[in-house]
């Protein structure tokens, strides 16, 4: 880890000190029923860690895409109220974040004690990073936390302007985790190495397989995105998703990967997506002209498993299939159980975030996992070797 952590923050830097906390709670809701609190639980380390040791504890966080005004959907009233109940204390909200009610309400702290303010993409300055916003932000802390790793991919005024004007800008509990656990798996990663890719197109993993050819002993791939692989190889492909502009892409990456690259030998089609009682298994070279692929089949979710279980590091980012549907998951099922089963033998086993994330939680096992990330396209694009703007606004532990 790089860069400074509330770790390293002196006591009389924290105690009596307003510490300016960006999060990531933007959560799933149904009306104002949160479907998923994960986020806000995982934020819970760092709040606590801040709490314990004397400071006044203000919470930044946007929620859903409110395009820059205020929507009331979007609202984190209850995202205050799971909080409060995490916490085991009371949580204030106000429905105000950029103003001198904010400003007011931040200084009127004690203590130990916590408030979140309102989404900051109901400011229109929040998304373009304006620089007015980002000093405006600076107002309401003596110092700046970023423990929002689902947003450290996005240059936000809250999440990288912010610490241009406040400082110390360090990382919180979760930020620090979730870039140990991704930074050691591709620095120093224990071997067998292991990759797991899936989800519709190569276009929106082209840079992870290129980045990390070189450093697993196999990468297993699934998902529609197979289909464009078949494709290179001449195979049917049927009705299957495949981006026919990147088949000679596809082909290149075969002919340089060897024996890294693993593709499904067999399917589970269907007609359509929408006729899952039609679903059957075929050969890979077998799918039918008039029928798509909508999940890995069995034997290929049986040689992963098997994979998986001989692995010491494993990393999976994407879906085998469509995975929301019950004919369609069994692929995704197998290698969350894989991989759950392979944490119990001693493998450090990741999951990227996103889709991933959720069939693991849907099939409970979230708990059995070495990590889970917390944000999907901020895991992907450190995965590609990009760097992340609220990452590297933070400050370096060397300075």
């Amino acid at each position: 880890m790089e860069k400074k952590t509330v770790r390293d923050l002196a006591d009389e830097q924290v105690r009596g000190k307003r510490a300016l906390v960006r999060c990531d709670f933007n959560v799933p809701l149904e009306g104002a029923r949160i479907t998923d609190d994960s986020r806000i639980t995982a934020s819970v380390p760092t709040i606590k860690h801040l709490t314990d040791r004397g400071g006044r504890v203000v919470l930044l966080s946007h929620l859903g895409r409110p395009k820059g005004k205020p929507d009331a959907k979007y609202s984190l009233q209850p995202v205050a109220i799971r909080l409060q109940e995490l916490l085991g204390m009371p949580v204030r909200f106000i429905e105000a974040t950029d103003s001198e009610e904010a400003i007011h309400a931040t200084r009127s702290l004690a203590d130990g004690e916590v408030l979140l303010l309102e989404n900051t993409r109901f400011l229109g300055g929040e998304e373009k990073n304006d620089a007015g916003l980002s000093r405006a932000l600076a107002e309401l802390g003596d110092f700046y936390v970023n423990d929002a790793f689902g947003a450290a991919h996005r240059a936000h005024s809250s999440t990288a302007g912010v610490a241009e004007y406040l400082k110390p800008a360090v990382a919180g509990l979760l930020l620090e985790k979730e870039l140990d656990y991704l930074g050691k798996a591709l620095a120093d990663p224990r071997r067998p190495f292991v990759a797991i890719l899936g989800g519709a197109k190569i276009s929106g993993k082209i840079d992870v397989i290129e980045q990390m050819l070189p450093k697993v002993d196999a990468m297993l791939i699934g998902g529609a995105m197979a289909c464009t692989f078949f494709r290179a190889m001449g195979l049917e492909t049927g009705k299957s998703l495949v981006e026919e502009d990147r088949v000679d892409m596809a082909k290149d990456i075969l002919d340089r990967a060897g024996s890294k690259l693993i593709l499904p030998h067999d399917a589970i089609v269907a007609p359509a997506m929408d006729q899952p009682d039609r679903a059957h298994a075929v050969n890979r070279a077998g799918i039918p002209a008039g029928e798509a692929m909508f999940d890995i089949g069995p034997a290929t979710a049986e040689s992963y498993a098997r994979a998986i279980g001989l692995a010491r590091t494993v990393i999976w980012n994407g879906p085998m299939g469509v995975s929301e549907t019950p004919a369609f998951a069994k692929g995704t099922a197998t290698v969350a159980q894989a991989m759950a089963d392979a944490t119990g033998k001693g493998a450090v086993t990741i999951v990227g975030g996103g889709d991933s994330a959720a069939a693991v939680a849907d099939a409970g096992l979230s708990g059995r996992m070495s990590h889970v990330s917390t944000g999907g396209g901020a895991s992907l694009e450190f995965l590609e070797g990009k760097p992340l703007p609220g990452v590297e606004a933070l400050e370096d532990r060397a300075a």
